[in-house]
């Protein structure tokens, strides 16, 4: 079984190529590295693809079980998606003519998963690459000016609401409709937040960056740009402006001590990290493991079907 790279600049994904065998060669290769072997073969090169081992539907549980054991549930995620089954989801629904600019899965959180599979089921028939980012290289290409605005966290503000409105309901974002629950959850989480008529209110203080717990790494990892109005377009953005206050959006985004971020902050966040990706271009059957913590990942525009499945794990 062959290794080679893939992908375009000054660091790539590490691909792994089936013999065409099918999943049991997969799952023996796995078994063959070890669960030690997998984690630091992640921590060096960061991503791994597997491709060619021609693994369906039927059978991927095998190979997420060696590469996210213990599953984690999606809750407190921002992000419209479906679960498809145990602690095993789709990837965003958002739609597909628009990219999902790069970020780190539930960054915005007290906790987040160490890492993340995705599976693809089927490939769009144009396009639907997930773009991947190494979050030392994103917070390097900043200027100074927005890496020193930020060095004092992000304060993050979610409006949750109670089965009608805009975004997501409180119960879908954390999967229970026990308020008891979910108050634990946040009391764990050093959130504050408040009930109100209509839903729940978060909010929460986060640093922009954080440092990989084995490489010690500093990245860029926040959630400040897709939170941001200036994140969502132009058009998208004015509807809501319409609509709302900014501190009513569905979620919203200031620095710690309140101050509005400058769009201009978020549109560099957003371009930069853009530019300095690596696309991961799918074929059906291909598994992506990433470091959530190194990498930061999107989605480009697609035409036809797409089906990608995502798993989280801590471990």
């Amino acid at each position: 079984m062959d290794t080679v790279e893939s992908g375009s600049g000054t660091w790539r994904p590490h691909e792994t190529a089936g013999d065409g065998a099918g999943t049991p060669g997969l799952v023996d290769w796995l078994d063959e590295l070890g669960p030690q072997g997998l984690a630091d073969l992640l921590t060096e090169r960061k991503a791994l693809v597997f491709r060619g081992f021609g693994v369906s539907p039927e059978a991927i549980e095998p190979v997420l079980a060696r590469l996210v054991p213990d599953r984690l549930p999606y809750v407190h995620g921002n992000s419209p998606r479906t679960k498809v089954g145990g602690n095993l989801y789709t990837s965003t629904e958002y739609p597909q003519k628009y990219t999902i600019s790069m970020h780190n899965e539930l960054s915005y959180a007290y906790r987040w998963p160490t890492r993340l599979t995705f599976y693809c089921e089927k490939a769009a028939e144009t396009g639907g690459a997930t773009p991947v980012l190494d979050g030392q290289l994103w917070l390097d290409a900043l200027d100074a000016e927005v890496r020193e605005a930020f060095a004092g966290g992000i304060r993050y503000v979610q409006n949750l609401h109670d089965g009608y409105g805009f975004g997501k309901s409180w119960q879908d974002t954390f999967e229970t409709d026990d308020r008891t629950a979910v108050e634990e959850f946040l009391r764990e989480s050093r959130a504050e937040w408040e009930w109100g008529p209509d839903g729940l209110r978060v909010i929460q203080v986060r640093p922009a960056t954080t440092k990989h717990p084995v490489t010690g790494a500093e990245v860029w990892f926040n959630q400040a740009d897709q939170w941001h109005p200036a994140g969502l377009g132009d058009e998208a953005s004015a509807e809501l402006y319409d609509i709302l206050t900014p501190d009513e959006f569905p979620q919203y985004v200031t620095l710690a001590d309140g101050t509005p971020i400058p769009d201009a902050y978020v549109e560099q966040i957003i371009s930069r990290g853009l530019e300095s990706a690596v696309d991961v271009d799918w074929r059906s059957g291909d598994v992506l493991l990433i470091d959530n913590v190194l990498l930061a990942h999107g989605r480009r525009p697609f035409e036809g079907t797409r089906r990608v499945l995502v798993a989280m794990s801590d471990t």
